[in-house]
C-alpha cells in the first residue's frame, strides 16, 4: 500500500504551547486582579442568573428572599420581645430588631454561601482556567442583588411599624454604610470559601459560630444591657457586625449621625479583612483543582 494512502498517512501538526498554562496555576497578584476584572460583566450576569433560579422550584419563588428575614423577626419578636421581654429600654423596638435581624442575615448569607462555593463548583475548576476568586465574587455579587428588594421591604416595614419614624437627610447614610458592610461581607467570604475548601467541616462549624456572632451582636436586645460588664461591652464595641447595625439604626430610627469612630471602625474592618481574604484565596488558587 502507498505510503500516500490516507489510511495510513498521519501529517505531523506542530502546536504552539508557549501561551497555555496547566489548570489552576497561580499568576501574580497584580497579573490575577487585572484578570478577574477582565470579567467583570460575566460575573454580574452568572450572579443575576443564579439569583434568578435560586428559587425557582418554590411556588413563591423570589418573595421568600423578602419573606424570610420577616418570618425570622416575627419569630425573635414573639420570643424576645413577648415573651423574654429584651424590649424593654428601646425605642422603636420592632424597627431595631427589623434592622438587626435583616442586615446580620445578609452577613451571614454572604459568610455561609461563600464557604461553599468552591466545593460546589469544583467540576468546573477542573475544567476551565479562570480566576476561582471570581466564584465567591459572583456569591457576594448575588447577595447584593438579593439585598435590593429585602432593604426596601425593611425600610417600609420601619415606616408602617414606626408610624412617628420621619424620613430624614440621615437615611441616605444607608448607602455608605452597606457599601463597607458588602466590603467587610467579601473579605470574609474569600477567607472562608478557602478555609472551607481545605476543612470541609468548617462549612458545618459556620452555623454554630453565626449563631453565637448573632448573640453577641445585639441583634434583638439592647446594648446597654452589659452595662456592669465592661468585657463584654469592650468586645461588642470591637464586633463589626454590631457596629453595622448601629449606624444603621442611629441613621434611620433615631435621627442620629453615626460618630466617626464608627465609620473609621467598621472602614477599617471591611479593608483589612477584605485585603487578607483576597490574599488568603489568591494564595491557595492552585489548590483549587486538586481533589
Amino acid at each position: 500500500m502507498s505510503s500516500t494512502d490516507p489510511k495510513t498517512w498521519h501529517p505531523s501538526v506542530t502546536v504552539d504551547v508557549a501561551g497555555l498554562q496547566p489548570i489552576g496555576r497561580r499568576p501574580s497578584l497584580p497579573t490575577y486582579i487585572r484578570r478577574l476584572w477582565q470579567r467583570r460583566f460575566f460575573i454580574y450576569a452568572e450572579a443575576r442568573s443564579k439569583l434568578l433560579s435560586s428559587t425557582r422550584q418554590n411556588i413563591l419563588g423570589n418573595a421568600w428572599l423578602i419573606l424570610d428575614p420577616i418570618i425570622s423577626g416575627a419569630v425573635y419578636f414573639v420570643i424576645f420581645g413577648l415573651v423574654l421581654h429584651t424590649s424593654r429600654g428601646i425605642d422603636d423596638f420592632i424597627g431595631y430588631l427589623v434592622i438587626g435581624v435583616f442586615l446580620f442575615k445578609y452577613t451571614t448569607r454572604c459568610l455561609t454561601s461563600g464557604a461553599g462555593s468552591i466545593r460546589s463548583n469544583r467540576a468546573m475548576i477542573k475544567a476551565f482556567s479562570f480566576p476561582r476568586a471570581s466564584i465567591p465574587i459572583t456569591v457576594i455579587m448575588r447577595e447584593v442583588l438579593n439585598l435590593v428588594p429585602i432593604v426596601i421591604a425593611m425600610l417600609l416595614i420601619i415606616l408602617i411599624a414606626s408610624p412617628r419614624e420621619e424620613i430624614t437627610w440621615r437615611w441616605a447614610l444607608l448607602i455608605p454604610i452597606l457599601a463597607i458592610q458588602t466590603v467587610f461581607n467579601l473579605g470574609i467570604a474569600l477567607f472562608a470559601a478557602r478555609l472551607a475548601s481545605m476543612i470541609p467541616d468548617v462549612e458545618q462549624l459556620l452555623k454554630y459560630l453565626s449563631r453565637f456572632w448573632l448573640y453577641a451582636s445585639a441583634v434583638f436586645f439592647s446594648y446597654d444591657r452589659f452595662e456592669g460588664h465592661p468585657l463584654i461591652l469592650a468586645a461588642t464595641d470591637l464586633n463589626p457586625a454590631f457596629n453595622f447595625l448601629d449606624m444603621t439604626r442611629d441613621s434611620l430610627l433615631y435621627a442620629t449621625t453615626p460618630h466617626l469612630s464608627s465609620w473609621l471602625l467598621t472602614s477599617g474592618w471591611a479593608l483589612g479583612m477584605a485585603i487578607v481574604g483576597f490574599v488568603f484565596f489568591w494564595q491557595g488558587e492552585e489548590s483549587y483543582a486538586r481533589d
